[in-house]
């Protein structure tokens, strides 16, 4: 039994951007999507504010509802199942990740430098997260009258040489395989007592070399290298500006949490959608 599509719903404008994307990548994957509500949000979010069981049913059952009712609007035929839950958010959202093929969770807009502002549910799910989870902005893949876009660009994949993971990989290969668009491959790197030339030469067949057993198992996908020195979140969330997926990874630890510097500087400032990829 295939695993479902599944996101979290809570009303806001990224849970309804987070909740279009993920029953696009449903349907495109012929798998059921699952909508998951934390009847605790709201008293999680503003511990100040005393909310009754009676009205955190009741606004769950509106909020499902609405959902359900975009959904059929925009997916008549998906197979979709609703879920209200008592408890806080990311234990919600932790536990349904466990049981899904994707988690996918909406941020909450974009601050000053452009970039996500992503709460703390958001960067609790992410760093603790069995299985990968995208992270989906406000309206991404609108146009400006608020129509849906094509959402054919390239997916970019960050990706460190040094410590090459496949699980990522066979992540990033697969999604623009599916989609049927281009993958870039950036690999950044910062070596100021090596000599230019030969740190280029040497990074970019480091790249290729990790790169080509995915090439020979994705020959449908169109896939560019770019090694180059610099700042790797940089370089990304640059390359994010024309792409609809931007993929990084994001080690399992044995004990605690966390979210590397690459990958906390991605999701709060990538445009684009942020598929965090855990891997061991």
């Amino acid at each position: 039994m295939s695993r479902p599509i599944t996101v979290g719903v809570d009303g806001s404008e990224g849970s309804v951007a987070a909740l279009d994307w993920a029953a696009d990548e449903a349907a495109l994957r012929g798998d059921g999507l699952r909508l998951v509500y934390a009847t605790r949000w709201a008293q999680h979010q503003l511990q100040a504010v005393k909310v009754s069981h009676e009205d955190r049913a009741g606004e769950a059952e509106g909020v499902l509802a609405a959902t359900e009712r975009r959904i059929r609007g925009r997916r008549s035929d998906l197979a979709m199942t609703a879920d209200e839950i008592e408890d806080a958010p990311t234990n919600v959202l932790l536990a349904a990740a466990s049981e899904a093929e994707l988690l996918v969770v909406g941020s909450h807009g974009l601050g000053s430098v452009r970039g996500f502002i992503v709460g703390s549910v958001g960067q609790e799910v992410i760093a603790e997260a069995t299985r990968p989870v995208v992270l989906v902005r406000p309206r991404f893949g609108e146009d400006e009258s608020g129509a849906p876009g094509t959402g054919d660009q390239k997916v970019v994949l960050g990706l460190d040489v040094s410590e090459v993971k496949g699980e990522v990989l066979e992540f990033a290969f697969d999604f623009a395989g599916r989609h049927g668009v281009p993958l870039q491959i950036v690999n950044s790197w910062h070596h100021p007592f090596h000599h230019k030339v030969a740190a280029d030469a040497d990074m970019a067949s480091a790249l290729s070399s990790a790169v080509r057993p995915f090439r020979d198992k994705f020959p449908a996908v169109e896939v560019s290298e770019v090694s180059a020195p610099g700042r790797a979140a940089e370089h990304l969330v640059e390359a994010a500006s024309d792409a609809s997926l931007v993929v990084v990874g994001r080690r399992r630890a044995a004990k605690g949490s966390h979210i590397g510097s690459v990958t906390h500087a991605v999701i709060h400032h990538a445009s684009c959608p942020v598929a965090v990829v855990p891997h061991t």
